[in-house]
């Protein structure tokens, strides 16, 4: 149900992804400030990144003979070549590999590192101070932090880089010779045939990865290897720490493996589960017999379902309640705690989503060919399209907000009411401040746009 950008053109390429959406009749827009931030420029244009914080925005545009960066509409140097642009989580910095010539470097606030002989995607930590990447010289790789150059390997596992959630330990997987190990903090693990990319504790003082020797795979926690089994999925670890859990599969069958302890066997557990409530008390995950779905609670089988939509079950922030979205016989359902919505042609991807305070859900829902916007059960106005994780509450959960497609026009609507029509609305809308901020494009002009 997602949709992908393709770099044919500015304007399509920036353009957020959309799922088809009644008309209505137009309520008056509210007043909008919009501030011009910069002139277009013109160009073909890839590599489109938001930031997390859904103020910022920067592409790859190329043009004839040479490769800009170009960020809030400002470009950004010529390269001959250009990877795709990185946000810190707060928004504040950006970084990109680059390459002049044979040579690859990293870019990070307008500032060039060191020359290398090639350069993987960099990667910010979660406070957005350091910065990381790895790089090679010669026929060996290493990880540079903060341009310091650390061990020499025969490879760095892709993707493998990770920071604790504080910023202050960094892991990653190895290769030497035909053995691949774990580093982390700088000192190199037990070899192994194969391994997983390291994953912190939230409170960063844990750390377990996945590693393979002899066709069996283990999850090591804190340097303690737990049951060998055919193959393990993504780690997970509980808010406080000190819970561990786990996809496993041994022979046929996949089951969950929480604490130390192997949950019931089934056929198939989805991609990404389990997941833990934010309290760590509860976990849930959705799970195949047969040719039916499930939601396992606490280890409690909830109905059977045709299907589960990726990136569910969610808990709400208070871990009171879950809710996930399910297809019966062609049509689909929100499920909160065991009660299903209203019957739906279809259910956006990445909905449901709590409010901050979990007593309110909201979801896209698509009925014929259009989308429209469920809030407390109450469905709202259809439209040709919704924008694809612009769905977002206020952080006192009073108030609800997304973008959504107008024939060949985009929209923010708050609240229910429908805003001014724009070319494309580009990143957001977010509330912060007491107000909404969301960025735009009209008349060639990328505009910043709040109420």
């Amino acid at each position: 149900m997602s949709a992908k950008a393709t770099a044919v053109s500015l304007m399509l390429c920036i353009s957020a992804a959309v799922i088809p959406a009644q008309k209505t009749l137009a309520a008056q827009p509210p007043q909008v400030n919009e501030e011009r931030i910069a002139r277009l420029p013109a160009g073909r244009v890839s590599h489109v990144t938001r930031s997390p914080d859904g103020l910022r925005i920067a592409w790859v545009m190329t043009q004839p003979e040479k490769v800009v960066m170009v960020i809030d509409g400002q470009t950004r140097g010529e390269y001959d070549l250009l990877g795709a642009p990185v946000f810190s989580s707060d928004g504040r910095r950006v970084a990109y590999s680059a390459g002049k010539g044979d040579r690859q470097l990293v870019v990070a606030d307008g500032i060039e590192a060191t020359l290398y002989d090639r350069i993987g995607t960099p990667l910010f930590s979660p406070d957005g101070r350091s910065l990381a990447y790895a790089a090679s010289t010669g026929d060996k790789w290493s990880v540079v932090v903060d341009g310091r150059t650390g061990l020499a390997h025969d490879a760095i596992g892709a993707g493998s880089i990770a920071f604790s959630p504080d910023g202050r330990r960094l892991a990653y997987a190895a290769r030497m010779g035909d053995r691949w190990l774990a580093v982390i903090d700088g000192k190199p693990g037990p070899p192994c045939g194969e391994i997983g990319k390291p994953v912190f504790s939230p409170n960063a003082q844990r750390v377990a990865y996945a590693a393979e020797r002899d066709g069996k795979w283990r999850v090591i926690v804190d340097g303690e290897a737990g049951p060998q089994y055919d193959g393990a999925g993504v780690i997970k670890f509980s808010s406080d720490g000190r819970r561990v859990a786990y996809a496993a599969r041994d022979g046929g069958s996949q089951f969950v493996v929480v604490d130390g302890k192997a949950g019931a066997h089934y056929d198939l557990i989805a991609e990404g589960d389990p997941v833990f409530s934010p309290n760590g008390r509860r976990i849930a995950y959705a799970a195949l017999k047969g040719n039916k779905w499930r939601v396992v609670v606490d280890g409690n089988e909830g109905p059977q379902h045709d299907g589960i939509i990726e990136g569910t079950p969610t808990f709400s922030p208070d871990s009171s309640k879950v809710a996930y979205a399910a297809l019966n016989g062609g049509k689909w359902v929100v499920v909160v705690d065991g009660k299903p919505s209203t019957e739906w042609d279809g259910i956006m991807a990445g909905t449901p989503v709590f409010s901050p305070d979990g007593r309110r859900i909201a979801y896209g829902a698509q009925k014929g060919d259009k989308w429209l916007v469920v809030v407390d059960g109450q469905a709202g106005q259809a439209y040709d399209a919704i924008l694809e994780n612009s769905l977002t509450f206020s952080s006192d959960s009073r108030r609800v907000a997304y973008g959504a497609a107008k024939g060949r026009r985009e929209l923010v609507v708050v609240d229910g009411n429908p805003g001014p029509e724009y070319t494309v609305i580009m990143n957001g809308p977010v509330f912060a401040g007491g107000g909404l901020t969301y960025l735009a494009a009209k008349e060639g002009w990328l505009l910043r746009c709040t109420q």
